[in-house]
């Protein structure tokens, strides 16, 4: 112990192994002393040993012989029964490998002979602290590459085979599984597929240790990532698919935690056809903490069905969203809003796609396989059969000529334009425009129960329509086929949706008992009303039965009704209450917005619906408080996986998310507008995104600086006209809801200066100097120097722009302003522009020495020594620097060398020391600054 207590916890300087060169009354070589206390009987003496490896490996490296003593003192040491002294031990071995990496070329044989061995005895070991020290240096080893690839297949992994089996004991199995788990991304592919792919395999479905089994699901990601989309599609999904629906709830939640991860792994059809339906049972999950974590991966696992290529974006190497100039993106041509309507716009933008055909048209298969993917309570089978059968009444003709309607007339038809040459096949899939189905019954209630017998006696009597469309002719249905419908409703009366419906078919029914009664007087209508209405009750009708859907098929047949009863009210008065509860239907729900979410195929439609569920109040009641939060968070990627011509399916949930009344919410919003501003392009921002972006500017504080922190990447998106709006408003963020927040005052500086190159110097010098002027007076230090820079940036602008009359105006308010300051900080300020407009060589040498240098000089005889030294500063680091004033015979050198030799005799001993003194680094740090 002789010269421990010399070398406490303060001596941090100094080797813990330090007490081996201190000469004492052994008369020991320090090798000897080594392996004296190294084996003493003394615990402390073998701790400070084993924590000071690293040290003696040092000493000793250097002499071959003194290393492999030294190698066997540590292998002796690694047996000691004290555990603390082989947990002291193994903590040390990873910097001991990565030292005599670094410095010894036998370093592979003294690793592989001495020190790996223990590391893997240590695995093994009886004691749980050394075990996990064992662990944390094993992975350790295999992130730095310090393995050897036979020592894992020979010696690491057949351990952890071992100590994993199923006759194990349960807290070494534990470990074991969660070091597979970890060190599998360190692993070669081949490795872990052949070697620990099958004993995972086997652990997932451990039916002892509901552990084993949570830390398999918690890390499944990492290991679908290892192996590959094929073994992950051959092997791993059947045991995600076991472990998704396993009886603990804390295993279904951590596979809800890791399906993105599981998801990127997959193929497309894998990830559509299984996954799907799979995370929609999780997100339906009985257990409350299951379907938190499964809403707040529903973002994440959406994004995975992104496509770049259709997306027309990518992410840059440091995480910046960028658009992908192609050829299609450019021929890519969204309608232009009408005259008359403004909804149209962000219609027809749902119908464009990055193709330059005019529409993306699926196959009827597409269609029902997105309905097959739904956990749904109908019947795939009776699905596909009952829709092929009514799909069959239902055949559109490409060559159909509509061009003779206005554009008016087309929006009320609900009509969209088709070229003359798009091959279109029968249209029972959802390949029209949004505005030619439109039925609230269709999106705002659960599926029905199977009434498929009950729809085939809903059967129309129709006429040929030229050879375009089969259309109803007079929606004459018996009355009592619509009471078997209603009967069948009859037992879900608990349901308020079901009751609204039944509203509907209540009227319809009063509607279709007057059919037989006015059916000549409605016949002459229909034939009066022209090719118009027929055209409009065709295009719903087929879009109606093309959708799929029992439930809404039936719906859609009564609707027909309804609506052609609507045509009939001057002749039947009876049909007046179906008239007004249509009307007032179509009033509150437009049908060029409310509906087009169900026209998008880059995801499954349930996920989509699922993710614009998450702003329902009732979602927060259920689910989480903080549900709102998540959707606003992963809307960003959702936006940027449906792409542009998807954003109406977005754009009220993301409005229902910025007038939420959690304001972390509308922050989480406002910190990500810039990137959405990128994805939806100038005209869907313009349209959609400042309106929220200009109610951000007026919300709170927590909510502005999202807005503030990329004020400068959004604007630069905005036309110029709409970008000018703004320039007036910026002053609005001088003003906060609290004056102590002067890091918001000092983020908006920052902007400001990003800013300036978005506007011309007359816009700076009538909107954005004032802002700067005001800044500089602020009360905080920081705040101030960073405007200083701003306003040489404003000088800048000025004089690069060559608008010298305002940048001369400008020169005059700063010399007004700054050197006749009543306060020392204002003239300490001027020193540091004028000092900085040279560095940056932001105006013209001439201009500067006849405007601002004879100001800047007659700081010398400042009362304030603070003004003194920063003038001292600025002259002899930066001005004398200048080849301009180095020149020989120049008439400003000698008043600016004068005024050095009066600061060098200042009576201040840090004006004359920074006047004498020449710094090596020019660049003076505004803080460093403020400091001195």
């Amino acid at each position: 112990q002789v010269g421990f207590e010399d070398y406490g916890p303060d001596c941090d300087s100094m080797r813990i192994t330090a007490f081996l060169d201190i000469p004492g009354q052994d008369n020991l070589t320090p090798l000897a002393r080594l392996e004296k206390y190294a084996f003493s009987d003394n615990i402390f003496n073998r701790q400070i040993i084993a924590r000071g490896l690293l040290d003696v490996f040092r000493d000793f490296s250097n002499n071959e012989e003194d290393f492999l003593t030294v190698m066997e003192i540590v292998v002796r040491l690694s047996e000691d029964a004290e555990p603390t002294v082989r947990t002291e031990l193994m903590e040390q071995i990873p910097s001991i490998v990565i030292f005599l990496q670094e410095s010894r070329p036998k370093f592979p044989t003294a690793f592989f002979e001495y020190l790996m061995p223990i590391v893997v005895r240590y695995l093994t070991d009886v004691n749980n602290q050394v075990r996990k020290a064992g662990q944390e240096a094993l992975l350790i080893l295999l992130e730095q590459d310090l393995v050897a690839q036979s020592d894992i297949e020979n010696k690491v992994c057949p351990i952890l085979l071992d100590l994993s089996a199923p006759d194990s004991d349960d807290e070494y199995k534990v470990e074991a599984v969660n070091i597979i788990c970890k060190m599998a991304s360190m692993l070669s592919r081949t490795t872990v597929e052949h070697m620990l792919l099958p004993r995972f395999c086997e652990l997932c479905s451990d039916g002892k240790l509901f552990q084993v089994r949570k830390i398999c699901a918690a890390n499944f990601g990492d290991i679908c990532n290892a192996v590959g989309q094929e073994a992950t599609e051959r092997l791993l999904i059947p045991k995600f698919f076991e472990l998704c629906s396993d009886s603990v709830w804390g295993m279904r939640k951590a596979c809800a935690e890791c399906f993105m991860a599981v998801s990127y792994t997959t193929s497309p059809e894998v990830r559509r056809s299984k996954l799907s339906p799979l995370f929609i049972s999780l997100i339906s999950d009985t257990c409350r903490w299951v379907r938190q974590a499964a809403f707040q991966s529903l973002g994440p696992f959406i994004s995975t069905f992104a496509n770049p290529s259709s997306a027309g974006l990518y992410i840059r190497e440091d995480g910046t969203l960028s658009i992908r100039p192609s050829t299609q993106d450019v021929n890519s041509n969204f309608c232009q809003p009408s005259n008359d309507t403004t909804s149209v716009s962000s219609s027809t933008d749902a119908a464009s796609s990055s193709s330059e055909q005019p529409m993306d048209i699926k196959p009827e298969s597409s269609t029902e396989e997105t309905a097959a993917e739904v956990n749904t309570n109908l019947s795939a089978e009776n699905l596909n059969k009952d829709t092929g059968e009514e799909s069959s009444d239902c055949q559109t003709s490409p060559a159909e000529d509509v061009s003779h309607l206005s554009q008016d007339d087309k929006v009320a038809a609900g009509v969209m334009e088709v070229n003359k040459g798009s091959s279109v096949p029968g249209l029972n899939s959802r390949i029209q425009s949004a505005e030619d189905v439109f039925n609230t019954f269709l999106y705002w209630r659960p599926p029905l129960p199977d009434i498929s017998q009950d729809l085939e006696l809903l059967q129309f009597k129709t006429e040929k329509h030229k050879d375009s469309c089969a259309v109803p002719c007079n929606n004459c249905v018996a009355s009592s086929e619509i009471k078997k419908v209603l009967e069948s409703l009859q037992e879900h009366m608990d349901d308020p949706d079901v009751q609204a419906q039944v509203q509907v078919l209540s009227a319809a029914l009063r509607a279709a008992q007057f059919d037989s009664v006015g059916d000549c007087e409605t016949k002459k209508m229909e034939e009066n009303s022209g090719r118009l209405q027929n055209q409009a009750v065709s295009d719903t009708t087929c879009s109606q039965v093309k959708e799929g859907s029992l439930s809404t098929m039936a719906s859609q047949s009564i609707s027909d009704q309804s609506v052609t009863s609507t045509l009939k009210s001057t002749v039947k008065e009876q049909h007046r209450e179906t008239n007004v509860f249509l009307k007032k239907e179509q009033k509150n729900n437009p049908p060029f917005e409310d509906d087009k979410s169900k026209f998008q195929d880059i995801i499954p439609q349930p996920l989509l619906d699922q993710y614009l569920s998450m702003t329902d109040p009732a979602r927060a009641q259920t689910v989480d408080t903080e549900i709102a939060k998540h959707c606003a968070y992963s809307l960003p990627g959702v936006a940027l996986t449906l792409g542009r011509q998807n954003w109406h399916c977005l754009k009220d949930t993301y409005e229902t998310l910025a007038s939420d009344v959690q304001w972390k919410v509308r922050r989480t919003l406002a910190f990500s507008i810039h990137e959405l501003a990128v994805i939806l392009g100038d005209q869907l921002t313009a349209a959609d995104l400042v309106p929220i972006f200009n109610g951000f500017l007026k919300d709170l504080d927590e909510v502005r600086i999202g807005v503030l922190k990329h004020l400068y990447d959004f604007l630069k998106l905005l036309h110029a006209d709409k970008r000018r709006e703004y320039l007036y408003q910026l002053q609005e963020f001088v003003v906060t809801d609290n004056s102590r927040n002067w890091r918001f005052r000092y983020e908006l500086a920052e902007q400001l200066i990003l800013i300036l190159e978005l506007y011309n110097p007359n816009d700076v010098y009538d909107y954005l100097r004032h802002i700067a002027l005001t800044l500089c007076s602020d009360k905080v230090s920081e705040v101030r120097w960073i405007s200083f820079k701003l306003v040489v940036a404003i000088l800048q602008k000025f004089y690069a722009n060559n608008a010298s009359a305002l940048g001369l105006n400008f020169i005059n308010e700063l010399v007004v302003r700054f050197r006749h300051c009543s306060k020392w900080v204002g003239r300490q300020a001027f020193a540091f522009i004028c000092q900085a407009v040279v560095e940056e060589e932001c105006m013209p040498v001439d201009q500067f020495v006849e405007h601002l240098l004879p100001s800047l000089l007659s700081l010398a005889s400042d009362p304030v020594p603070n003004v003194r030294v920063l003038l001292a500063k600025a002259l002899r680091q930066t001005l004398l620097e200048k080849a301009y004033f180095k020149s020989v015979g120049n008439p400003h050198l000698e008043a600016a060398e004068e005024t050095i030799l009066a600061l060098q005799s200042d009576r201040d001993q840090d004006v004359s020391f920074f006047a004498t003194i020449k710094l090596k680094q020019g660049n003076t740090d505004s803080t460093t600054i403020e400091k001195q």
